[in-house]
Order: structure tokens, then C-alpha cells, then sequence
């Protein structure tokens, strides 16, 4: 296996990328309900990486990559028990880590982001392992739960979406964004099951994600909507008014329609 040193310059543009990527698929996961697009049309940013921003170190070898299902992809390298071709193989992609950064950590986070630009270019397998070899150099990094939590949000398994971004949150228990990731979807998820329980758990992780931000419209939307499936029809209009106060882009017209058939907008914004 071989690894380039990387340099303080690109590992600080990396980590700009990384936030960006964060930003983007915060908004994307925080679509309105009433138009939620499918799991393959969730990624739409068209930027390529660039051809400097090499990572051979973790190409997968044969011992490892030789099961029919790839351990490598499944989140988590699968939460399974590792072969020992996998263990020795851990050894010495860490070993090749210790040498070309500074810790661990700032490790972690040169590999998720690389995650976040594969997975904005659609190239689901390999952004997985990127974030799992994030995870294994920092399993404190919030970014391979949330980002695992995305590719599971796009592949249809809107369960174990859930189950990852919870862990997430568990590492990172102030990121509202976040946290409002986590509500839309498990209102996703209420939509397809009627889970009750899957709806009060997503008013719960909103009204505490505003507790840290109230800037984000996106976070009152995913509640007015939930208030809208509880049939309390006046605080989804508060709560729908409170976002398109702070973006009116934010606002699902669909689910306007919807609210006014059950009730009309109080202030007369919507007529």
C-alpha cells in the first residue's frame, strides 16, 4: 500500500469541502415531506474530486475484498467479527495513518470528508468505505454515523438510516442540524409505517434541535408537519409561518395545499 504525505494546505481544503458537504446534505435530507424524492434522486451536486486528493492507501486488498458481501461497505464494516485478514489489515492501514498525520483524529477527518465528496458524486460504495475507515480511526467523529445514515437514507433503508444518525447524535448531541436530519427521517419512516412512536420521537428531536438553533427553517417545517399528522392544524400553521419567515424557499407548497384544506392560513399569507 502506498500513501502521499499530506500536506497542512490540503488537509485545510479538505476540511472546507467536508463543511460544505455537511451544509448539503443537510438541506437535501431536510426536503419537504410532501415531496420527498427517491432514495437515487437524493444526490444532485455534479462536482468531481480533484486529482490530487489521493487516497491509495485504502484500496481494498484481495483478502479483505474476497466475501460475497463486502464487509468493507456495510456501515460499520458491517458491526460483525473481523477475520483475521481483516485485523491485520486494520494494523497496518492505521500504521500507514500514524505516519502521515498528525493523530488520529485529523485523520478521521480527511476521510470524511473524502466521504462527503464521493457521496455527492453518487458513488455510494466508496464514500461508505471512506466513512468507515473514519470510524475506525475516531469512532468520536460524528460524520461516519451521519454520513452512513445518508447512504442507508438513499438505498431505501430508512430504519437503519435512523439507527445511524441516533448514533451520531449520541457523539455530537448539540448538532441541530443534525438532529433535524434525524426527524425528517424518521417522519419518512412514520409516513411509510404509521408508527406513532416514530412521530413523537421527531417532535422531540425538533423542539430539541431548536433549543440550540432557531435559524433554520427547514427544522419548523419538519415540525409543522408533524403537528399536521397530529391533526393540530393551528401550531402547524405557527410553525410553517415561523419558517417562511426565515426562507420562504423552505416552504413546501404541496403541503401548504394540504394544511389549508384542513384549515385556512390564520394570518391570510396563503389564500
Amino acid at each position: 500500500m502506498h500513501q502521499r504525505s499530506i500536506g497542512v494546505s490540503t488537509l485545510k481544503r479538505h476540511m472546507n469541502n467536508r463543511t460544505k458537504a455537511i451544509q448539503f446534505f443537510g438541506l437535501l435530507l431536510c426536503l419537504p415531506l410532501g415531496v420527498f424524492a427517491q432514495p437515487g434522486q437524493l444526490v444532485s451536486s455534479a462536482r468531481k474530486v480533484e486529482a490530487d486528493k489521493s487516497d491509495t492507501v485504502v484500496e481494498l486488498s484481495k483478502e479483505v475484498n474476497s466475501a460475497s458481501v463486502n464487509p468493507m461497505t456495510a456501515p460499520l464494516f458491517g458491526e460483525q467479527g473481523k477475520t483475521t485478514e481483516h485485523i491485520a489489515w486494520e494494523v497496518r492501514f492505521l500504521s500507514e495513518c500514524d505516519q502521515n498525520f498528525t493523530n488520529r483524529a485529523e485523520a478521521s477527518q480527511f476521510f470524511s470528508s473524502r466521504a462527503w465528496e464521493y457521496l455527492t458524486e453518487g458513488q455510494l460504495d466508496t464514500a461508505a468505505y471512506r466513512f468507515n475507515l473514519a470510524w475506525l480511526l475516531n469512532t468520536k467523529n460524528a460524520d461516519p454515523y451521519w454520513g452512513l445514515g445518508v447512504i442507508c437514507y438513499q438505498q431505501n433503508k430508512t430504519a437503519e438510516s435512523i439507527r445511524l444518525l441516533k448514533k451520531g447524535l449520541e457523539v455530537a448531541d448539540t448538532n441541530a442540524v443534525l438532529m433535524t436530519d434525524l426527524a425528517t427521517v424518521e417522519l419518512k419512516h412514520y409516513k411509510e409505517t404509521k408508527d406513532n412512536e416514530l412521530l413523537e420521537d421527531a417532535i422531540e428531536v425538533l423542539n430539541k434541535a431548536l433549543k440550540y438553533d432557531l435559524t433554520n427553517a427547514n427544522t419548523f417545517m419538519r415540525l409543522s408537519w408533524a403537528n399536521f399528522a397530529k391533526g393540530d392544524y393551528t401550531a402547524s400553521w405557527e410553525n410553517l409561518h415561523k419558517a417562511r419567515s426565515l426562507d420562504l424557499s423552505a416552504v413546501d407548497l404541496v403541503f401548504i395545499q394540504e394544511l389549508r384544506e384542513k384549515m385556512p392560513d390564520p394570518k391570510g399569507f396563503f389564500k
